[in-house]
């Protein structure tokens, strides 16, 4: 079953930039019980609501674990905190935010704190649907049945995420 996070960071951690702040957010997930399969390249976007904050980069990564949805969200909000970050406003900047998008076919709706999967905003988003293509190039919402494909022609022309080079 295939269990993809989307990573995104646009503000600086006590460990650097955000994209060394993302890269060391990635070495911790196996000590987690996180075992990234494959992942993305790395992606930069603008920020939202306001793009005259930092923008933002962002990657996606399937990963394996024996936790169950509750518990991945528990633990990506744990290593959140580990670097930094602290929810206060939706959208606001942010040293990391780690998001559980899609838990292979698995439809959940939010109770109680637990998880919305799919991600309820996976499909209006490039910063999470290109690096997700590069992954699952076959993959479709569980929700909708609509493809990658189709979910990306239909974003937005303003819905725009470009490919770091590579280092």
């Amino acid at each position: 079953m295939a269990i993809y996070i989307g990573l995104g960071a646009n503000l600086d951690s006590p460990l650097g930039p955000p994209l060394t702040t993302l890269e060391s957010a990635l070495e911790r997930f196996p000590a987690h019980g996180l075992h990234v399969v494959c992942r993305s390249r790395w992606y930069r976007s603008a920020a939202y609501p306001d793009p005259s904050d930092p923008p933002f980069v962002n990657g996606v990564v399937e990963i394996e674990t024996d936790l169950d949805p509750a518990q991945l969200l528990e633990v990506l909000h744990r290593i959140e905190a580990d670097f930094g970050r602290r929810r206060r406003r939706q959208w606001e900047p942010r040293p990391i935010d780690l998001d559980l998008l899609a838990y292979g076919d698995l439809r959940l709706e939010a109770s109680d704190g637990g998880p919305q999967v799919p991600h309820p905003r996976l499909a209006e988003r490039a910063f999470v649907l290109l690096p997700l293509r590069e992954l699952a190039p076959d993959w479709h919402h569980p929700e909708s049945g609509a493809s990658i494909a189709a979910l990306i022609a239909a974003l937005p022309p303003a819905a725009v995420a470009e490919p770091l080079p590579a280092a």
